[in-house]
């Protein structure tokens, strides 16, 4: 294969450093050293509140990772042509035998297995999955490239962690955050899905170790990753539990609500103004409310006898943190307004605003007192070690033949494209097929992919193909990761999973990431 001669689509650029390739364990590389593209994930100073910050809440609540991971397309005889570039090879697992991340029709699922979790770029939690895989130092984890990467915006996703066993928000051997990402050049700057995966150092595992309900004093000064939880209360409850605690302690808060009717969700906003200019004067009090742009842009200016709306918008500059924030919340609907970045001549963002626009309405109000008893937790962390001393990892091979069986481990979630909805992504599952050619996606430059008969949906994104899985020892040889989820024959059912090919190009990027040390976890 020549990546030089096949690609067509212009460079995207992104800064990104070559990482040196060490000897020992994994010598004799196949080729000339790789086109290695390797960029920092997190400093290990952050390690431990990235970790925090992944509590079983936002585990359960995460959403699959959709983007650049589907197609459909009639399956061409044929198909794309994998082949090696070399002598076929192998580096052998390190396994865990005695313990296992269940059973699922007498397959026992491997602990090397879980999901990959990150912020997307627009500050959301998603996830895919991944395995540990062996290296020099125990720390790595092998993904799809599309699910720690983000080729639109050259850069790699946020808050990355990698989670063996995952089950239903619990993280039986720790949280694994990602150190340092280990990809080719191609998939970077070509976005070539011939190039789909990554090899991922992580720090030491951290387990969370408690879980400690506090006061408010001792919550402000505590140092550690720390959260806080509101629960709606009654007055009765109010009034009995600020008489049990005082100030001193957890303490309680009530909040108006100014009006019995709001627009909470965009496609509400035009109903309620049609509805006002209509009726006029049937409410009590003149009140601004918050509308959409569009709708904003409709309404007429000035007041005509009560009837019309007065039209203001307000554009304010917030910081960094508010402005994520304020992107979670409007992807669900409680944001009305509109957000902007500003960059420099780099590219990189520099300030950031919010635009909120308001319409006068006449409305009915009351007054509502409500009751809120704010709760304070410190969550304590510890040292987990090495992945690999936790859960092993699984062996590596390249320039296999196709033609070859393999097991495929991981967390399909999505419906399939009809709507049926076989899995939940909550717990691991496993398809075994015979590998190969891949149908032609040209749409992800998909020319060197082989795949598997496989009815995975999407969140199965960075499963590994296992060669000569053993099922005592629960481990294998990582022969590829899942790229694309394909309906094949156009029926709105996915029928295959492909991988980009291993050849001796991924060997020596894997080589290179098998060698990398991540240091300790700061004391």
């Amino acid at each position: 294969m020549n990546p030089r001669v096949k690609h067509l689509a212009l460079p995207l650029g992104g800064a990104l450093v070559a990482a040196s390739v060490a000897g020992g364990a994994f010598a004799g590389a196949a080729n000339a050293e790789p086109d290695l593209k390797s960029a920092t994930l997190a400093p290990s100073a952050n390690a431990q509140a990235i970790a925090g910050y992944w509590t079983s809440s936002k585990l359960k609540e995460a959403k699959t990772y959709l983007a650049e991971s589907t197609a459909t397309g009639k399956l061409r005889v044929g198909g794309t042509t994998a082949s090696a570039d070399g002598r076929p090879g192998v580096v052998a697992p390190t396994g865990e035998g005695g313990k296992s991340a269940g059973k699922s029709r007498n397959v026992n699922l491997p602990i090397t297995v879980g999901k990959v979790f990150f912020l997307d770029d627009k500050g959301q939690e998603r996830w895919c999955s991944g395995t540990s895989i062996q290296s020099k130092y125990r720390n790595l984890v092998a993904t799809a490239g599309h699910c720690v990467y983000d080729t639109d915006t050259n850069k790699p996703f946020s808050n990355f962690v990698f989670i063996p066993g995952y089950y239903q928000g619990k993280a039986p051997w720790g949280v694994y955050v990602g150190a340092r990402v280990n990809m080719h050049h191609d998939f970077d700057v070509y976005e070539d899905y011939d190039y789909d995966y990554a090899f991922v150092n992580v720090y030491n595992g951290i387990k969370q170790t408690g879980v400690k309900e506090v006061n408010k004093s001792t919550y402000t000064a505590a140092k550690g990753f720390k959260y806080t939880e509101d629960r709606a209360i009654s007055k009765a409850e109010f009034e009995k539990g600020y008489e049990k605690y005082g100030e001193l302690g957890p303490y309680w808060k009530k909040a108006v609500d100014p009006t019995v009717e709001h627009v909470a969700k965009p496609a509400d906003a035009a109903k309620y103004i049609e509805e006002y200019v209509a009726t006029g004067r049937n409410g009590v009090k003149l009140t601004a409310v918050e509308v959409v742009e569009s709708v904003y842009n409709k309404a007429p200016k000035g007041l005509d006898n009560g009837n019309k709306f007065e039209r203001k918008t307000v554009r304010t500059p917030i910081s960094k943190e508010e402005y994520d924030k304020l992107v979670k919340q409007k992807a669900d609907g409680g944001f009305l307004g509109k957000l902007e970045a500003t960059k420099d001549v780099n590219g990189t963002e520099i300030a950031w605003f919010k635009s909120q626009y308001f319409v006068k309405k006449w409305v009915k109000t009351t007054v509502k007192e409500l009751y809120f008893h704010t709760r304070y937790f410190v969550i304590t962390l510890a040292d987990a070690g090495r992945l690999g001393d936790n859960v092993g990892g699984q062996g590596f091979s390249w320039n296999q033949k196709l033609g070859k069986k393999v097991f495929t481990f991981g967390y399909p979630a999505y419906a399939h494209l009809d709507g049926h909805r076989p899995y939940s992504g909550h717990t691991m599952k496993w398809c075994y097929g015979k590998t190969g050619n891949a149908p032609d996606v040209p749409k992800y430059n998909a020319q060197e992919h082989q795949a598997i008969k496989c009815a995975f949906t999407p969140g199965a994104s960075g499963s590994p193909f296992l060669l000569q899985y053993k099922n005592s020892k629960r481990t294998g040889y990582v022969n590829g990761v899942v790229s694309l989820t394909l309906d094949s024959d156009g029926n709105d059912r996915y029928d295959r999973v492909t991988t980009p090919y291993f050849n001796g190009e991924t060997y020596g990027i894997y080589k290179s990431a098998a060698n990398r040390w991540t240091g300790k976890l700061p004391g």
